[in-house]
């Protein structure tokens, strides 16, 4: 038998406040508003986003693309600081840049927030986040969930994800199919860590000892500060650059976990190698930094972490100049980073490691090769 409970068992009693709920979405009401294109159909609170495809009907032979992401365990420096309002540009970023790499323009973007308890006033900063970023990338924020669970996330604790799509022609399809011998490879800078390795980070800066308020000369601002710092959005950059006649791109790499020689990989065909030079860039203070801090070997460090590359593209030597032209001009560093060749031609050197495809994709190949210059 089971005996009676001696006051009533509530929702609210069991830890989730539907109210709390309700008051977040006024909250973030006026953000949203904001994140939106012509497109987009009904308002926010419905079942399901909507958006209007007529455009789409329009295009030869329209190839739609899909991606979902989250931000890892950044997530963790965004509670320990109580500042919320940055984390959603890391995760639009990881999403709808994905959707870049194909040469597709992201359309529309959902999010999802699972949280211990529903503070209002938290949420709204999350979500605010993530539409001021969908407004900068030109994407409609069409719809979102927020869930409550108590007991299985502590009070403070939260993680965030979403998923967006886009569109492209299918003759303007970016890739491996379009490398060539002979192609360059150019980089375009990261804004500092983005939202990959915070798993490594967090640990070196707990075996170092050091606080998220800690002033770092080399940063000139805190530890905190740096962590958090928003991943860079190249949509819109990148979106111009791929249209501009004087640019014929073949492949685009979004450089996010496994790291740079990894995510090139994917995007060369197998027969292509790749060869990258450390001696091109010196990797911004943060990354010295954590590896010095943690004696973290040079391998895994590039395993896990950018190194300051945020983004690579592919592209005909005679196109690399303009390409690198345009991005400054959008205010995104850009520099020529290596040559890609057909691999029976390569020098490949036999002190350095070759990457071949990665994440079940049977890809080209690319040693990083040379010495970083000194700060």
């Amino acid at each position: 038998m089971t005996s009676e409970p001696q006051t009533p068992i509530t929702y609210a009693s069991a830890g989730v406040d539907v109210e709390a709920g309700d008051k977040a979405v006024e909250l973030m009401k006026e953000s949203v508003r904001r994140a939106t294109r012509p497109e987009v159909v009904g308002g926010l609170g419905g079942f399901a986003g909507m958006f209007d495809a007529s455009a789409i009907a329009r295009m030869t032979r329209p190839i739609l693309a899909t991606s979902t992401d989250g931000v890892g365990t950044k997530v963790a420096i965004a509670q320990a600081l109580d500042k919320h309002d940055t984390i959603g540009f890391d995760l639009v970023g990881m999403v709808v840049d994905d959707i870049v790499v194909c040469g597709a323009e992201p359309l529309f973007m959902t999010d999802y927030i699972a949280t211990g308890k529903v503070v209002p006033e938290r949420i709204a900063a999350i979500v605010g986040g993530i539409a001021r970023a969908c407004e900068e990338a030109g994407v409609a924020l069409v719809g979102g969930e927020t869930a409550e669970h108590p007991g299985l996330l502590e009070p403070d604790e939260y993680d965030v994800a979403g998923a967006a799509t886009g569109v492209v022609e299918y003759a303007h399809v970016l890739g491996p199919q379009r490398v060539r011998d002979g192609d360059v490879v150019v980089a375009f800078a990261s804004s500092g860590l983005h939202s990959n390795g915070f798993s490594l980070v967090r640990r070196v800066i707990e075996s170092a000892g050091w606080t998220l308020d800690r002033h770092v000369d080399e940063f000139g601002r805190t530890l905190g500060e740096e962590l958090l710092e928003p991943t860079r959005l190249y949509t819109k950059p990148l979106l111009s650059l791929i249209a501009d006649a004087g640019v014929e791109m073949h492949a685009l790499s979004h450089v996010t976990g496994g790291g740079l020689a990894a995510n090139l990989a994917r995007v060369l065909p197998t027969g292509m190698f790749a060869r990258i030079d450390r001696a091109s860039w010196a990797p911004p203070a943060v990354f010295q930094t954590i590896q010095a801090l943690g004696r973290v070997p040079q391998t895994d460090l590039e395993r896990t972490l950018n190194q300051g590359v945020g983004f690579v593209g592919v592209l005909p030597e005679a196109h690399a100049e303009r390409a690198i032209e345009l991005s400054e001009l959008s205010g995104i560093r850009a520099w020529r980073l290596g040559e890609v060749t057909a691999e029976e031609r390569a020098t490949i050197a036999a002190d350095a490691e070759v990457t071949r495809g990665a994440k079940g994709v049977d890809g080209g190949a690319v040693q990083v090769v040379g010495q970083h210059p000194k700060a």
